[in-house]
């Protein structure tokens, strides 16, 4: 019965939903993304605060918004980036990042501040690239050179610690862990014979272009069963249909062909829509706001480390390529997390690993980060955004 909406939380967060999106069309100037707003909707019905609902009352949908989160950027990200330098840099950056986490985390683990090591370094390696790419994408900055290297950073932030958590922390055992990223190998595979025998058969080739609008939508409908499906893979933690989502993103882009475009819109239509806005108010009410008010000095040390220790690297990676202020920007997009911190602390949760305080705090200084980081990213890119083209330029519009 944990899987049952309840349709009064739902209509409560529609509602937050729905103001989130009025406000930043009645105030275009506000230094404050929507899914802030939607986060501090989110932490307004919930337990702590009005209590109209908690996030298990939408928790099905919440997983679908999560997934689109991640289906969504990985559909953004183009492979062919980390054949550049971008993709490079992008690469050195985290695994420089890595090394940061570990070590100071291994010395918060000896003094007894940390307890559940491995989860928490990780989640100071995190981009939350799904999270950020509504604003990036709104305010024109994922076009140009900017743009690649955002891009890039924010790939491989959020798909490297995906990795090492379906890996080293899968809920089923590394050998299921292993096996989950084999079927998504054999998933990808699949789908590139697909595309194949669809251009060839003929007649289903114009049934799906002929389904593709009105009524059918059939592009969109698989997408839709595809992402569902991944999500269902785990019935206790949705971990490895994450990883999934965020490479069938990927692996999509390529089999639509010249009509990405088209299901992008759909998808950003569905996603950003409805399900997205549903995941993030969810994470505002899961918020454990009693446990930041007791502790708020290890919010302040995760937030802190967050921007040392992920941000820190992209200033020097990218010295010879980016101007200072671009690559403040990019060092901001780098510490800016949130989605895989909260798998992270449910993991830590679940297996008795994370202190509560701590799990919180984490959650919480990622909702810092999405607070400040972005905010701060437009306005720097305000003062000589003048002349910059709105459209991206390297990639299709989008809707944002």
């Amino acid at each position: 019965m944990d899987d049952v909406v309840s349709i009064d939380t739902l209509a409560a967060v529609a509602a937050v939903s729905l103001v989130a999106a009025v406000v930043v069309g009645l105030l275009p100037r506000l230094p404050v993304p929507q899914v802030v707003l939607l986060l501090a909707g989110g932490m307004l019905l919930g337990p702590h605060v009005l209590d109209v609902g908690a996030a298990q009352d939408v928790r099905v949908l919440a997983d679908v918004g999560l997934g689109f989160v991640f289906l969504l950027a990985g559909y953004e990200l183009d492979p062919r980036l980390f054949r550049e330098d971008a993709g490079r840099r992008a690469l050195l950056a985290w695994f420089v990042s890595l090394g940061l986490a570990l070590g100071v985390v291994g010395v918060l683990a000896a003094t007894g501040v940390v307890r559940a090591f491995l989860p928490v370094a990780l989640g100071l390696t995190t981009t939350a690239l799904g999270t950020l790419l509504p604003v990036l994408r709104e305010k024109g900055l994922l076009g140009g050179r900017l743009g690649r290297y955002l891009l890039a950073t924010g790939g491989v932030g959020e798909l490297f610690p995906v990795l090492a958590i379906a890996v080293f922390l899968g809920s089923q055992g590394r050998l299921a862990a292993l096996a989950s990223l084999a079927a998504v190998a054999v998933l990808a595979v699949v789908l590139g014979l697909l595309r194949r025998g669809v251009r060839e058969g003929g007649r289903l080739a114009a049934v799906v272009a002929a389904g593709q609008d009105d009524t059918a939508q059939i592009t969109l409908r698989a997408t839709v069963l595809l992402l569902i499906a991944l999500i269902a893979v785990t019935d206790q933690f949705h971990l490895d249909a994450v990883l999934g989502a965020f490479l069938a993103g990927v692996v999509l882009r390529r089999w639509v062909g010249a009509a990405a475009p088209q299901l992008e819109a759909k998808l950003d239509a569905v996603g950003y829509g409805f399900f997205v806005p549903v995941f993030f108010v969810s994470s505002g009410m899961a918020l454990d706001l009693a446990s930041i008010a007791e502790a708020p000095l290890r919010l302040l040390l995760f937030f802190a480390l967050m921007l040392a220790v992920r941000g820190g690297p992209a200033l020097l990676v990218y010295r010879r390529v980016l101007p200072a202020r671009q690559r403040v920007q990019t060092a901001l997009v780098s510490a800016t997390a949130l989605p895989v911190l909260v798998a992270l602390a449910e993991i830590g949760l679940r297996s008795g690993t994370m202190l509560p305080e701590n799990a919180a705090a984490l959650v919480g200084a990622g909702v810092l980060t999405v607070l400040l980081f972005p905010a701060l990213v437009v306005a720097l890119d305000r003062r000589p955004a003048a002349a910059a083209p709105v459209p991206a330029a390297g990639g299709p519009a989008g809707t944002g």
